[in-house]
């Protein structure tokens, strides 16, 4: 089990999430996201727009994606 933080995830709070994999710990994050969203958390949804804008360049996206999947990769487990 590893843990990251929202912010390390590209979001907006010190909320942390722990998972065994990088790809539970994004749905996690994701999850949080369209929670915070719900609630109209400013800086939150001021983070989801800078993803928003990586998603229209797929070069861009992959390479956010393998920085943030190699962060998880280089974590301590718990």
């Amino acid at each position: 089990m590893k843990k990251m933080t929202c912010e390390e995830l590209g979001g907006a709070c010190k909320e942390e999430f722990i998972a065994a994999t990088f790809e539970e710990i994004a749905k996690l994050s994701q999850a949080h996201g369209k929670e915070m969203f719900a609630k109209g958390d400013v800086p939150h949804i001021q983070a989801m727009n800078k993803m928003m804008e990586l998603m229209h360049n797929p070069e861009e996206m992959e390479a956010w994606m393998e920085s943030k999947r190699s962060l998880f990769d280089n974590k301590p487990s718990i």
